[in-house]
């Protein structure tokens, strides 16, 4: 039996402050499903605008500290041992207001959602150059991938 080659799934992808690694992807799920880690530092906000997506949900479960996830304008605190479904077309964002980082594991279903989209979003955050990312180009990947950006 050949193992496929998993040794891009485990580098570890910064947006800013945020990091995400992706355990399974839809290579070695036949696409059924993707997971990955997301790590919030303390007193965070997503930089992304808020988005939707209609071809995948996403569950998310706490690993540590707290996130705030708002879920078609509702607050909802996921910490440890907690999960979260955000089904397909609801408006959600995040962030982490506390004193302490924070750990998720994300899993999307089916595996519409890859590295390649945070690969891309980190791209153009390294072009702003510390400043504000470009909005266009932000919304242009998001929806290449399948997110639509809200407002």
């Amino acid at each position: 039996m050949t193992l496929p080659d998993t040794d891009s799934r485990h580098d570890t992808i910064r947006l800013g402050p945020l990091a995400v690694r992706f355990l399974v992807t839809d290579g070695e799920s036949a696409g059924s499903v993707a997971a990955f880690e997301l790590e919030v530092p303390a007193g965070q906000r997503l930089m992304g605008p808020a988005h939707s997506h209609d071809h995948y949900e996403e569950t998310i479960y706490g690993i540590q500290g707290e996130i705030t996830w708002t879920v078609d304008g509702q607050a909802i605190a996921v910490g440890p041992g907690e999960a979260l479904c955000i089904r397909r077309g609801q408006v959600h964002r995040f962030d982490n207001p506390g004193d302490d980082d924070a750990l998720c594991l994300c899993i999307v279903s089916p595996a519409a959602l890859g590295p390649e989209y945070f690969l891309e979003i980190a791209e153009v955050m390294r072009a702003a150059a510390g400043g504000p990312p470009d909005k266009a180009k932000l919304a242009e990947v998001m929806h290449r991938h399948g997110l639509t950006p809200a407002g």
